[in-house]
């Protein structure tokens, strides 16, 4: 599976058809402890860059931008009950939303591990 990121903090896992949206690390970091987060609904359509997922946290609320277009598959249910996974596992239990990718073209542009690291470290 390829792994992306945005400059919006945002990683996209893919595997085929299917998108797996979370928030990075860096950006749990900044946020503090979560505790609050509002995924999509089953079936909500976005196009890229559109508003996703809002997460709250100690800090702030921050809004969670579709990384790319596509049709929502599933919101992670579990951070109802538990938005701390946001915390404690951003980048695996902690994910927001699975999508079905629109346009794999959009994937373009996009961010692989290392070029985010060097992103991060400028900001």
């Amino acid at each position: 599976m390829a792994r992306y990121f945005t400059e919006e903090h945002e990683w996209i896992e893919v595997d085929g058809d299917t998108a797996i949206i979370g928030i990075t690390d860096y950006a749990q970091e900044q946020l503090g402890d979560v505790v609050f987060v509002e995924v999509p609904d089953t079936g909500a359509e976005f196009a890229k860059g559109a508003e996703a997922a809002v997460v709250e946290s100690v800090k702030a609320a921050s809004d969670v931008y579709a990384p790319i277009a596509g049709t929502v598959l599933e919101g992670n249910s579990a951070l109802e009950d538990e938005p701390e996974l946001v915390n404690t596992a951003p980048e695996a239990e902690g994910w927001f939303f699975k999508l079905t990718i629109a346009d794999k073209g959009e994937l373009e542009g996009l961010m692989d591990a290392k070029a985010y690291k060097a992103f991060c470290d400028e900001l």
